[in-house]
């Protein structure tokens, strides 16, 4: 008994995530996912490159604002998208009740 990944686990698991994401968020994802990975590498870099220059209590609090500054600057670009969906939203069930009322 072989307690290995096998590789029809591996093919189970790409269909139910498919099944549960939809092959169309799948690119979305992981462009998000490599846009997040690429800030926590440029974050990281910045933090040992500001302990190498200051001391560990100054690389706490830098850190966490920085932090911060970006969670806040990502609620703000989702809540804009989201704003601009609704319009769209709105604007296509006007032109369809407008198309049906024709």
């Amino acid at each position: 008994m072989l307690n290995g990944l096998q590789p029809w686990h591996l093919i189970i698991l790409v269909l139910v995530v498919v099944l549960l994401f939809g092959a169309k968020r799948l690119p979305d994802a992981a462009r998000s996912i490599g846009k997040s990975m690429k800030i926590f590498k440029a974050e990281t870099k910045d933090l040992r490159d500001e302990d190498k220059a200051t001391g560990p209590e100054s690389k706490q609090i830098a850190a966490s604002e920085v932090r911060v500054d970006t969670a806040d600057d990502q609620v703000a670009q989702l809540q804009k998208q989201l704003d601009e969906l609704k319009k769209q939203q709105a604007a296509d069930k006007a032109d369809q009740a407008h198309k049906h009322a024709s």
